[in-house]
């Protein structure tokens, strides 16, 4: 994948570096794949705001993605990588050889025209999706389950990948995409390869509009508020804080530890950080 910089034949192209999308092969998704996506901008099932900043945004249709791989041993082909407007990778839409279609995370290295495979049995090539102890040590993976059955969670947006270290009796050691190191039952399963559209993270969008094509909406500046509104508000002419940094809630902002004990603590070796 690459990045293309726009002529600057407005102010707003002026910055702006989007993807060439050459990798891309179909335009239209596959019918039977996609579902309604209802919008709830930011609401929870109270109706209240819980995320902030959220609204509008480009209609999109939900394209339904295999996490969990579960057709072991049948063969598929590569048809088609296409854009998906729910995710920063791109897709592979597979036919199988018993006429069953099928949308996965498309890795870097995956092809048009290419076979892929799940199960045990499995090449560990790009695509193919082996549990952890048939996979050699040293191989970089995405879309990896925390437990077995539970599908893929684990390394799933564009150009991430984790790295199985070392398998011993019944776990295996990974490096996660942050650095963190985790423990992982073997029989987890996991796809070869990195994901698909590394290029994402240097995207600039140049211009508000593309932003809100997103869905997000316009933020604004705490000390730019009044103080009745935000504990940075108030005060004569531009000013700072005046105090620590503080959420709109008056929770200090920065130097709180967001992170409990938790059941997950035992299988973290080493943290991110």
């Amino acid at each position: 994948m690459g990045l293309k910089k726009l002529n600057p034949v407005t102010a707003g192209q002026r910055h702006a570096v989007v993807p060439d999308y050459k990798e891309i092969t179909k335009d239209e998704p596959e019918k039977t794949l996609v579902v309604p996506l209802k919008k709830h901008a930011g609401r929870n099932s109270q109706g209240r705001v819980t995320v902030r900043h959220r609204g509008g945004g480009h209609k999109r249709l939900y394209r339904v993605v295999d996490f969990g791989r579960d057709k072991w041993g049948i063969p598929a082909r590569v048809v088609a990588v296409e854009y998906d407007p729910n995710r920063s990778g791109w897709i592979a839409l597979l036919h199988y050889a018993d006429g069953e279609k099928r949308y996965i995370l498309a890795p870097v290295e995956l092809r048009v025209g290419e076979t892929v495979e799940a199960g045990d049995k499995a090449e560990p090539k790009p695509g193919n999706a082996l549990p952890l102890r048939a996979i050699p040590a040293g191989t970089l993976i995405h879309n990896l389950e925390l437990s077995p059955g539970s599908k893929g969670k684990v390394a799933r947006a564009a150009g991430t990948a984790a790295q199985l270290l070392a398998k011993e009796e019944d776990r295996a050691v990974v490096r996660m995409p942050s650095g963190e190191l985790r423990v992982f039952r073997l029989d987890c399963l996991a796809t070869i390869g990195q994901v698909s559209n590394p290029d994402h993270k240097n995207v600039r969008h140049g211009k508000a509009g593309r932003v809100r094509h997103l869905g997000w909406r316009p933020g604004v500046r705490g000390v730019a508020m009044a103080a009745d509104d935000h504990p940075h508000g108030g005060g004569e002419g531009r000013t700072g804080e005046g105090r620590p940094p503080k959420t709109p809630w008056g929770k200090l902002a920065r130097g709180v530890p967001t992170r409990g004990k938790k059941p997950t603590d035992k299988v973290i070796l080493k943290r991110r950080k």
